[in-house]
């Protein structure tokens, strides 16, 4: 009986370890409303947006592409959810995911989410509400079309150093962001990875291990010119005596040029092509040249290393706070959970829907250049029959 419930327990946490636990998993089925709460953040003002959810002109499947919708042009908005576990990511995984649609053909506005800690007040969300993680993409205009990846560490925001690209068509698409406990993160767009590394590495969130030794400086004597001009080499006498400038050899005088009016003429002048420019000797390998001076580093006193940056105690809600110029984005399949595999197993089912959503939209664009062309050669038909000359009547003779 003992070697039972010993395999038994063994059994559950292999299982558990497996499955993982998942604190959002909301494709907005349902009473979505009863979930999200609407930010009070701008309201007065008239500046808030309306949030409704709706699948968009295209979708692989009419319910479960239903997503958050916004509605009204130049408008803040912000929404949140709670988790159904204030958790948090310490020895575990991370793995937040979403799917993002620019139905509108975005100009300038967010489409990234936040993950927040416990205390968060749902009624007044808004962008100074503390936060733990923002991930995902932002665009406006042509410079900005970026995944946004900032974490809070003790305090202040941090922003992560390299340049990773969004997507910014009108398709759904998938961000999963993965944080390791080994500090390290990866993002992924349609479960494809496109950045990853150290958090030490790509975010300055402690100080740097090495810095320039405050106690040297570059010798006054270091030479670190690779080139010279050549003493050698001298000015070829006459020259200076070449002008930059001659008189145009093909201008003539105007016919009508009155010397009493106009004065005495002037041919105009031209670039003098034998003008070979200044002189400037030539320049030949300096042999006093040392290289490149580098500055020697020392470890820095104040680097501290911290085997848990990845880690927060609380992740307690999901939220989406945005400005959009113009509004049409569609956010849907929400997913937090430390388990790597259920994200992907889920990311597999949304993409295979984004596939029917394409093929949907291009169904969609066949069925309307089809018809575009049927009335187009409707149209051309009936102005070569209003073209067409009329055959005058025989003029019948007189009786």
């Amino acid at each position: 009986m003992k070697t039972i419930l010993v395999l038994s327990l063994i059994f559950f946490l292999i299982q558990t370890s497996v499955q993982g636990k998942t604190v959002l998993n909301d494709g907005l089925a349902g009473d979505w409303e009863s979930r999200w709460v609407v930010s009070t953040f701008k309201q007065s003002e008239g500046q808030a947006g309306k949030w409704d959810v709706t699948a968009g002109k295209y979708y692989g499947d009419a319910e479960e592409d239903k997503g958050l919708h916004t509605s009204q042009d130049a408008r803040f908005y912000s929404i949140s959810t709670k988790l159904s576990d204030d958790v948090s990511n310490k020895d575990k995984s991370l793995v937040v995911q979403y799917r993002v649609k620019h139905e509108q053909n975005i100009d300038c506005g967010g489409g990234y989410v936040k993950l927040l800690p416990t205390g968060l007040d749902q009624s007044t969300f808004n962008g100074d509400s503390k936060y733990n993680i923002m991930f995902g993409p932002d665009i406006c205009g042509s410079s900005t079309k970026k995944v946004h990846l900032i974490f809070n560490y003790k305090g202040k925001n941090h922003l992560i150093s390299k340049n990773v690209p969004c997507e910014s068509d009108e398709a759904s698409h998938l961000y999963t962001l993965i944080v390791k406990p080994d500090n390290t993160y990866e993002i992924r767009i349609d479960n494809k990875q496109k950045a990853s590394g150290k958090l030490e590495e790509d975010f300055d969130f402690l100080a740097p291990k090495k810095i320039k030794d405050p106690k040297l400086s570059k010798p006054t004597d270091w030479v670190d010119e690779k080139e010279i001009a050549d003493p050698e080499d001298k000015k070829p006498e006459g020259w200076d005596d070449t002008p930059k400038e001659v008189t145009d050899p093909e201008a003539k005088k105007p016919e009508d040029w009155d010397d009493d009016l106009d004065g005495e003429w002037e041919a105009p002048m031209t670039p003098n092509p034998e003008y070979k420019g200044e002189w400037k000797p030539k320049m030949i390998p300096n042999p006093a040249y040392k290289g490149e001076w580098v500055h020697p580093e020392i470890d820095n006193p104040e680097y501290k290393p911290d085997p848990n940056i990845y880690a927060f105690d609380s992740h307690a809600f999901l939220g989406i706070e945005i400005w959009q110029v113009k509004a049409g984005t569609i956010f849907g399949d929400f997913l937090v959970t430390d388990s790597v595999e259920e994200a992907e197993a889920a990311a597999e089912k949304v993409l295979k829907r984004v596939e029917g959503e394409k093929k949907m939209k291009e169904e969609e664009e066949k069925k309307k250049s089809a018809e575009e062309a049927t009335k187009k050669a409707a149209e051309d038909a009936a102005k070569k029959t209003e073209e067409k000359p009329v055959e005058p009547e025989e003029k019948k003779e007189d009786l």
